[in-house]
């Protein structure tokens, strides 16, 4: 960025920066929150006399008295001074006004991101419970999750997640990869919110019937009663529906950077 701003002796602007008092002071705060071996004595000497006309430093001088890492500078045909993005983008708002606007610009620009995507979440949250709470007050209306074949309530699954994947989704992991060879994650990565809710229910689900002793295979059954009944009751409902606009939305916020 100094060699941007002048070619020919970029060290200058580097220097006349770390002059100024209120950079001193950053470089300070900087230290102290991030460096236990900060020297805070020898930092004393700068403070004084930053700002004054006789005050010269360079950033060799102060890594050397003050054994700052923020700061990294070296010598040679490979050398040159760098710092962590916090002092960098310092020392770029002082270098660019124009620099600066952008910067809270972009600070602004990521808060209001932020904020919406607090909303979504909290909305999402919302929703969730009174979807739950549908799910213990409406009755199964159509069986749509495959049921488990009689091969499939024999078998030992290795991977207690596989166990939910065949109960909601009909295959394991690796079944899916098999026939989904150009995707990359697995099934879940894939699934919509519907389904997503149910599995969070089955994993609680799972997680008790450990703890009770049950066995894998009347687990499995279980399981899988579990899913084609709430799967069944929030089919097309409104909260569900909701969720999947507002992820979408979120999705689209950030594919566009808004």
């Amino acid at each position: 960025m100094a060699r941007y701003a002048d070619e020919d002796d970029p060290r200058y602007h580097i220097q006349n920066w770390m002059r100024n008092k209120d950079v001193i002071a950053y470089l300070e705060l900087w230290e102290k929150l991030n460096n236990e071996d900060f020297k805070g004595v020898e930092f004393d000497t700068f403070k004084n006399e930053a700002g004054s006309n006789k005050f010269k430093i360079s950033p060799q001088k102060w890594i050397k008295e003050t054994n700052a890492i923020g700061i990294v500078s070296k010598s040679g045909n490979n050398g040159g001074t760098y710092a962590v993005s916090d002092i960098a983008l310092e020392f770029a708002s002082w270098l660019s006004p124009k620099f600066k606007l952008y910067v809270i610009q972009e600070f602004e620009r990521l808060k209001k991101n932020e904020a919406y995507q607090y909303k979504i979440n909290w909305s999402a949250n919302r929703m969730l419970a009174k979807t739950n709470y549908h799910i213990h007050t409406n009755s199964i209306k159509e069986n749509i999750v495959p049921k488990l074949t009689d091969k499939q309530k024999q078998y030992v699954y290795a991977d207690e997640a596989d166990v939910l994947n065949v109960a909601l989704f009909g295959l394991t992991a690796k079944e899916w990869r098999i026939t989904h060879p150009n995707r990359e994650g697995n099934v879940r990565n894939y699934t919509d919110i519907l389904h997503l809710i149910v599995l969070s229910n089955l994993e609680v689900l799972n997680s008790k019937m450990i703890e009770n002793g049950i066995n894998q295979k009347e687990r499995l059954i279980e399981l899988n009663k579990t899913a084609i009944k709430q799967l069944s009751i929030l089919y097309n409902d409104n909260n569900v529906l909701e969720l999947e606009k507002l992820n979408k939305k979120l999705i689209d916020a950030k594919e566009n950077g808004r």
